[in-house]
């Protein structure tokens, strides 16, 4: 009696696409099908990188066990050669052989580039799509373009999803993504993103313009493309899953934005308030290619930081006083009819931790620093009736200040007489390391130290103010008052404050956290 061969079933797509695939990689096939392991229970997606394994066929038989374990696993098999941007130097040949063993071994989509289809024959690819679904891909590591002709080129080859994947390098690169893809997606079952930090519109709205899903990193440092974000921060932070029609967009402008925390502290606002929106680091290279995103995309509310404070104010319809009195905008709000209005709220960050804490009439004040910061400081403590002294490392700026908010610059040489209720650092002196100090020791003679700077959360001035009595005001809360006056003003919705400043505490200390670690770790090698 002949026993028959048997017939294998592919394991069926489910009918709606989870909207965010993990892409796994590992050095080796122990490691990548553990990183799945831990993956699989929050993310039923997964894409296995077969081609940043070493031998990647030995990693088919892990795959097929954890594939057997997992039925609710969706998984994409993709190995990449390296003529494409992957890492797989192998022949054509031995690629599709590898994707065919992998479909066999229960991955229900195989992930094939437009340049290996160029050198198959029809058969092969059928022979392909005859076990699992395909994606035809392709990648443009330098711009945003010809994304029609593309798709063009790409419909000669039979597929279940195509996939074009481009760079953004501006902003704009992304809306040029998106409406490519409501033009297309109700013909065709599309995959489109942007790569790049400026690429971040695509990957969380491309899934509401007609993209089956977007790409995500198990954590950073393990990105296959650039720009790409984690799952966790793709879920908890920006609540991709809940992204629609409806949903309104909100950013942070500014070059460079890479370590705002204002994505963070902002999106956990929204929802924790159940407001349908979601804030996004937007780095604008120039204020026009801003200003084209917030009309096409729309974008309903920004908040603009450096370089853009003050050069935004000629795009806007309307500011209100502080901005008018400042000279510069970091909040902007976008009205229905498409206007745009101008605040400031850096006032807020600084009158409400103090209010909170002392009678601002009468208080006396020493502002440091002549700049935007010091400005917002100044004109805000003046209309709550403080007595404010200006210091700036160059007498000129100070003077002027002074003289347009009528109130006194002082040389610092003056200093040691001298005793304030606040002294305010409105400068960028110890940023970043907190090693440096605008003032010395017997210089900060005052009740209330109030630092502007959030990132390292203790500077050395407030450390010297500790020792010398002083109550001291983390620059944190400015950070936290002045975004939930912010979200107030984009929402009509009461801040959620003490959530706020709760996030951004934590992240504060885990990006203090992995500094530390990295640096030890650099010093032990």
């Amino acid at each position: 009696m002949i026993s028959a061969q048997p017939t294998y079933v592919p394991r069926l797509l489910p009918l709606r696409m989870p909207r965010v695939c993990v892409a796994v990689t590992g050095s080796d096939p122990a490691e990548m099908v553990d990183k799945a392991e831990s993956l699989a229970r929050d993310n039923p997606f997964l894409e296995f990188r077969l081609d940043y394994l070493p031998r990647p066929a030995l990693a088919l038989a892990k795959i097929k066990r954890f594939l057997d374990t997992h039925p609710y696993v969706v998984a994409i098999a993709t190995c990449r050669r390296a003529l494409s941007g992957g890492k797989f130097r192998g022949s054509v040949v031995s690629q599709l052989n590898l994707l065919a063993k992998a479909s066999a071994a229960g991955c229900q989509l195989l992930d094939v580039e437009l340049q290996t289809a160029t050198k198959c024959k029809p058969q092969q690819l059928q022979k392909l799509r005859s076990g699992a679904a395909l994606i035809l891909s392709f990648h443009d590591f330098r711009a945003t373009r010809k994304l029609e002709e593309t798709l063009q080129k790409m419909l000669a080859y039979p597929a279940d999803f195509y996939k074009i994947v481009t760079t953004a390098t501006t902003l704009s690169d992304n809306v040029v993504m998106m409406k490519f893809l409501e033009k297309q997606s109700d013909k065709h079952s599309l995959i489109g993103l942007c790569m790049g930090e400026q690429g971040i519109i695509s990957r969380i709205l491309g899934v509401r313009a007609g993209s089956v899903f977007t790409f995500a990193s198990v954590s950073p440092g393990e990105e296959t493309a650039p720009g790409q974000v984690t799952a966790q921060d793709l879920r908890s932070v920006y609540r991709i899953e809940q992204v629609d029609a409806a949903t309104r967009v909100y950013g942070v402008a500014g070059d460079p934005v890479t370590h705002s925390l204002s994505p963070v502290i902002m999106n956990a606002a929204l929802r924790r308030e159940n407001v349908n929106g979601v804030y996004l680091a937007l780095h604008a290279k120039t204020l026009k290619d801003l200003m084209a995103c917030v009309r096409d995309i729309p974008i309903h509310g920004l908040s603009i930081t450096m370089p853009y404070k003050e050069a935004i104010l000629r795009h806007l319809d309307n500011t209100d006083s502080h901005t008018t009195k400042i000279g510069a905008c970091n909040t902007v709000v976008r009205a229905q009819d498409g206007k745009l209005y101008g605040f400031n709220t850096d006032t807020a960050g600084v009158v409400r931790p103090l209010e909170q804490r002392l009678p601002l009439d009468k208080a006396k004040v020493l502002v440091l620093g002549a700049g935007g910061a010091a400005r917002a400081a100044v004109f805000g403590l003046k209309e709550r009736g403080a007595e404010i002294w200006i210091l700036n490392r160059t007498a000129g700026p100070a003077q002027k200040l002074a003289r347009r908010a009528r109130a006194r610059s002082i040389k610092r040489a003056d200093l040691k007489k001298l005793t304030f209720d606040v002294i305010i650092n409105a400068t960028p002196v110890g940023m970043g390391n907190g090693r440096e100090s605008p003032l010395n020791e017997n210089e900060i003679n005052t009740r209330y130290l109030f630092d502007m700077i959030y990132d390292p959360p203790e500077t050395r001035l407030m450390k010297m103010a500790r020792e010398r009595g002083a109550q001291v005001i983390p620059g944190v809360e400015m950070f936290v008052h002045q975004a939930a006056r912010q979200f107030e003003i984009w929402t009509g919705k009461p801040a959620p404050w003490d959530e706020m400043l709760r996030v951004v505490t934590i992240t504060l200390q885990e990006r203090a956290a992995a500094k530390n670690a990295a640096k030890n770790g650099t010093k032990k090698r």
